[in-house]
Formats: C-alpha cells, sequence, structure tokens
C-alpha cells in the first residue's frame, strides 16, 4: 500500500503503508513515541509501551494491521489495527478490552494532509472488513477521520468516562454537598494520622509491585465479582511490561501506599500531557477495619500530582461505579465509530445491529439483575424463617 500527498506547511511526499509484520512494529518505538507526542488528542493507551505489549500477550499471528502515514520518512500518522473473523470481518483496535481510550495518531504539524491520507490508507486496508473503532474519547482525530472517510460511517454511544478538570483536591471536595464534603475531611484526617506513606516505585521495582497489586485487587474484590481478566497470567505479564517502559519514559507512575513498612495499597496511573487517569489498584480489604476510605486516599493523591505535572484532565476512566458520583465528575461518553466501503454497508447496518441489540440484552440485564437479587435475598429470608421455626 502506497500512496501520496502534500504536506501542509511542506512540500515532501507522504507515504502511506501498512505493516503487517510484529518485528516492523516492535522497530517502531522511537518514531512512535515522536508521533505521540506530537499529537495533542492522544491518550497514553496510544504509547507504543501500552499497544506493543498488549501486542505480545493478546496479538494473534497474521493479524497485525497498522496504517503508517510517513512524511519524508518521518512518521506523522497511525492507525493501529488488527484483523478479527468472528462474527464477521472486522479490523478493531489494538488494545482490546482493557484499553479505556483508542485514537489514530496524527502529527498536528501536518494534519490537513495526513487526516486525508490515513483515511485513504484505511480504506485500502478494510478491503471486505467493517472498521469497528471502540472508545473514542469527544475530540479525537478519529472524528476527523470519519469526516474525511469514502463510504458509509455509523456512531453509537459507548462506555461512560468521569473527568475532573484538574485542580486542587480541596476544590473537588467543595464540589460534593456539605455534608458530604464535611466526611470526606474526616476521612483524610483518619489518612493522616494512620501516617500512610506514599512510596513512587523505580522501573526496576515495577515486577514486584504489579504483583503485589494484583494480589491485593484480587483479595479486595474477593466474592464482589472481580473482573476475571485482571486475574489471567497474560494480564499480569502485560501490566508488568508496559507499566515498567511507561515508568521508563515518564508515561506512567507506579506508587505503593505502606502502613508501618507493609504495603497496604498500590495503584498504576497512565499518563499523556493532557490526560491522567488512574488504570488499575489494589488495596487490603484491613484497610476497611482501619476506617480508610481507599477511593478519597486515591483521589486525594492522584489530584496532587495532575496538578503538580500540569495534566490538563483527571479522568477515573470507564465504569459507572456508585463511589465515581460522590464526587460530581463531569461525565464524557466515548463514542463507537463504525466504518466501511460503501459497497459494503449492508455489512455495516448487520453488524451495527447486532452491536445495539447486544447492547439493549447487556442494559435489561443489568437492569434485572437487582431485582434478581432482591428476590433471592427474599427467598433466602423465607427459608432461613421456615429452618426456625
Amino acid at each position: 500500500m502506497t500512496g501520496c500527498s502534500t504536506g501542509a506547511g511542506g512540500t515532501r511526499e507522504l507515504s502511506v503503508t501498512l505493516c503487517r509484520d510484529p518485528r516492523q512494529f516492535a522497530a517502531l518505538e522511537e518514531q512512535w513515541n515522536g508521533l505521540l507526542r506530537a499529537c495533542p488528542t492522544a491518550t497514553p493507551f496510544q504509547s507504543h509501551a501500552w499497544l506493543h505489549s498488549w501486542w505480545l500477550s493478546y496479538g494473534r499471528d497474521g493479524r497485525l494491521r497498522i496504517v503508517l502515514v510517513r512524511r519524508g520518512g518521518v512518521l506523522v500518522g497511525a492507525a493501529p489495527l488488527m484483523l478479527v473473523h468472528r462474527p464477521l470481518p472486522l479490523l478493531v483496535p489494538l488494545g482490546g478490552g482493557i484499553t479505556d481510550y483508542f485514537d489514530v495518531l496524527v502529527d498536528e504539524r501536518y494534519e490537513k494532509a495526513v487526516v486525508p491520507a490515513l483515511a485513504r490508507g484505511l480504506h485500502r486496508a478494510a478491503r471486505g472488513a467493517v472498521v469497528d473503532l471502540r472508545e473514542v474519547r469527544p475530540g479525537a482525530a478519529v472524528e476527523r477521520l470519519a469526516e474525511e472517510w469514502e463510504g458509509t460511517v455509523d456512531t453509537l454511544p459507548d462506555s461512560a468516562c468521569a473527568e475532573f478538570p484538574v485542580a486542587p483536591f480541596e476544590d473537588l471536595v467543595k464540589r460534593m454537598p456539605s455534608a458530604g464534603a464535611q466526611r470526606t475531611r474526616a476521612k483524610l484526617r483518619k489518612i493522616d494520622a494512620l501516617g500512610i506513606e506514599e512510596h513512587r516505585v523505580s522501573e526496576h521495582e515495577v515486577p514486584g509491585t504489579v504483583r503485589t497489586m494484583l494480589r491485593l485487587h484480587e483479595k479486595q474484590w474477593r466474592g464482589r465479582g472481580v473482573t476475571p481478566e485482571h486475574l489471567r497470567p497474560r494480564f499480569a505479564e502485560h501490566l508488568t511490561r508496559a507499566t515498567r517502559r511507561m515508568v521508563r519514559s515518564g508515561d506512567a507512575r507506579l506508587t505503593e501506599f505502606r502502613l508501618e513498612g507493609e504495603v497496604v495499597a498500590a495503584t498504576v496511573t497512565l499518563m499523556s500531557p493532557g490526560l491522567s487517569g488512574g488504570y488499575l489498584y489494589g488495596a487490603d480489604p484491613e484497610l476497611r477495619a482501619k476506617k480508610v476510605d481507599v477511593a478519597t486516599m486515591l483521589l486525594r493523591y492522584e489530584a496532587r500530582h495532575a496538578q503538580a505535572e500540569g495534566r490538563g484532565v483527571l479522568s477515573l476512566l470507564r465504569g459507572d461505579e456508585p463511589y465515581k458520583h460522590h464526587w460530581r465528575p463531569e461525565t464524557v461518553v466515548n463514542r463507537r465509530f463504525l466504518l466501511a466501503r460503501g459497497s459494503h454497508a449492508a455489512l455495516l447496518r448487520l453488524h451495527g445491529s447486532r452491536v445495539s441489540g447486544r447492547e439493549r440484552a447487556v442494559s435489561a440485564l443489568r437492569e434485572a439483575l437487582p431485582a434478581a437479587r432482591d428476590w433471592r435475598n427474599r427467598i433466602n429470608e423465607w427459608r432461613a424463617d421456615g429452618a426456625r421455626r
């Protein structure tokens, strides 16, 4: 796949190629990271460390499809994708379900030329496949690519994310109702009185701390529905490998929280110039017995560092957990972009209807589960009453 165009701000040709070789992808690290810094919409999930590590743990031979745009030999655009065949041929983002945001990378200096070139390259790569781009954050470069797409485009809502403007933590506390703010300040005084200490983990300490964090994560969620993928060896391998590289490059921060010398909690934060987000944490359930509100402790930590580092947004990433709403964050809904050649519009509509139907089924199940749990509790109570009689 080749092509050319005149770049904005220069007359050098743009070449468009398709990378299908994992070894070539591995060798792109330095150029990829230069492009990442030149793309203001990029999130840490578009870093080479995250995506290449994910491929090593989750990729399948023969499926890699990365559209690359170069200007004078310099990488100025990239769309990191892979081919899947079920339920029908799709080009989907690298990163899979453990990645909170997807975007293509575009060097903002040459955006007017790179975006159309990237769209054309993706159009050729798609062939008989539908392009299914999940978890696209508002303002992402994918939005501009979709405007240049020659064919059928559809969009669907995707995951909701909670975000805050970067500000002193006290300003976040003030967003809460006065009674809630008072309780939060009391919780923080208790945390400080216990003397919990923060330790920022070095690159060489990453493997041991990730093991500890995942052990604590499993322990805190035991019996409460832990995400199964977080317990699998491939996830541990990916997270260790990616975090180590991202700590080295400044795109991640891994932190231990110690009480009397023992690690009682650990969290990994992923970062880009415009965004900082706590990706995963683990905490010893014994902290609850000590009246430690772990969510409050971690949010204060994240807010303090996001402000000190000049990040644009503090994100709690995907998920609609009730504790997030206590802080009255801004809800930002990701979008799902479906793209297909005009000749494959029917295939796109078929895939879109399947996606929408599955989402409706999931939503109905979520609504039904509380009622099912209520009935189960009632049945257990009746059985207990009968046994007592």
